[in-house]
C-alpha cells in the first residue's frame, strides 16, 4: 500500500470513528432518583415540563405559602434533581418556592440525541416558561441556581432572559475548551485529534466554546450573581471561579469560596445556606 493511500484510508477511518467516539465518550450517565422531596418532609407537586424537540422534563415544584419568589435549580452533568434536594431544603424553609427538574438525558426526563451546556440552558428556559405560564403567581421574582454545567447554563440563560433576577452559580468551569482538554488528556490524545474533537463538538452543539464560556458570559449578565466554589474542588479548580469573578463587574458579582469543599460537596455548601438565602433575599428585594 502506498503512503498516500494509507493516509487517505487513515483519514476516512478517523472521520468515521471521531463522531462515534465523541458521542460515546461525552455521553452523560443517566442516574435515576432514589428519593423524592417527601423523604425530606417537603410538600411537592410532580410536574412534566415540555421542552424543545418535542421532549419533556420531569420536575418537582416545592411550594412556599403566599410566596411570589421562586428559585429554579439546575443540576450538573450526570446528576439529577434528587441530588439538588439538600440545597432546596433551606430555600423552601426561607420562604422561596423551588422548581427542580431533570434536564434531557438525565433522571426521569426524556432522552435526546446528546447533552450540552446550551441544551441545559434550553431546558432551563423551558422550565422558566412553564412556571410563568402555569404558576404565574409564583413567578413574579425568579432566580436560578445551577451546579457545574448547570451553573454555566444558568449564566448563559441569564444573558438572554430578562426574567432572571439573580443567579447562584456553584462549581462553574471557566471555559469548556479547557474542560475538553483536561478530559482528553486522560486518554492521551494527540493535539491534532484534540483540535478535531473540539471543532466537531462546536459544530454539533451549534456554538463555539468562547460564546458559551462562563468567563465570557459573565460579562453579559445584568443581574446579581453569587459565584460559589469549593476551595478543594478537584474537578474544576477554584482558580476557574476566580477568573470568572475577575472578568465580571465587581459591583454585581460576588465570589464565595467554601473551605474544604470538593466539586460535589453539597453537604458543605448546604452548611453555608444562610449565605445563599441572604443573597437571594437581597436580590429579590432589589428586583
Amino acid at each position: 500500500m502506498s503512503p498516500w493511500l494509507a493516509l487517505i484510508l487513515g483519514g476516512i477511518l478517523l472521520a468515521g470513528l471521531l463522531p462515534l467516539g465523541v458521542h460515546l465518550g461525552f455521553r452523560a450517565p443517566r442516574v435515576r432518583a432514589d428519593r423524592s422531596p417527601a423523604d425530606l418532609g417537603l410538600a411537592f407537586e410532580a410536574v412534566r415540563i415540555p421542552t424543545v424537540r418535542g421532549r419533556s422534563l420531569a420536575g418537582w415544584l416545592l411550594p412556599a405559602p403566599d410566596s411570589a419568589a421562586t428559585v429554579v435549580m439546575v443540576h450538573g452533568w450526570g446528576s439529577n434533581a434528587d441530588q439538588m434536594l439538600p440545597l432546596a431544603l433551606p430555600l423552601t424553609r426561607a420562604g422561596f418556592n423551588v422548581l427542580l427538574f431533570d434536564v434531557r438525558n438525565h433522571g426521569a426526563s426524556d432522552a435526546d440525541t446528546f447533552s450540552s451546556l446550551p441544551r441545559f440552558a434550553e431546558d432551563l428556559a423551558a422550565a422558566i416558561t412553564w412556571l410563568q405560564q402555569h404558576r404565574p403567581a409564583q413567578a413574579a421574582r425568579l432566580a436560578v441556581l445551577g451546579h457545574s454545567v448547570g451553573a454555566g447554563a444558568a449564566l448563559l440563560e441569564a444573558t438572554r432572559n430578562a426574567s432572571v433576577s439573580a443567579v447562584v452559580s456553584i462549581g462553574a468551569f471557566a471555559h469548556p475548551a479547557e474542560v475538553n482538554r483536561r478530559y482528553l488528556a486522560q486518554v492521551y490524545m494527540p493535539k491534532p485529534v484534540v483540535w478535531l474533537v473540539r471543532r466537531y463538538v462546536e459544530w454539533l452543539i451549534g456554538y463555539d466554546f468562547a460564546s458559551i464560556a462562563p468567563v465570557n458570559t459573565i460579562r453579559r449578565v445584568r443581574c446579581p450573581v453569587l459565584l460559589v466554589h469549593g476551595s478543594r474542588d478537584r474537578r474544576v479548580p477554584v482558580t476557574d471561579a476566580r477568573r470568572i469573578a475577575a472578568a465580571a463587574d465587581p459591583a454585581q458579582v460576588t465570589l464565595f469560596e467554601v473551605a474544604d469543599a470538593d466539586h460535589d460537596s453539597v453537604d458543605l455548601i448546604e452548611a453555608h445556606s444562610s449565605r445563599l438565602v441572604r443573597f437571594l433575599r437581597e436580590a429579590s428585594a432589589a428586583g
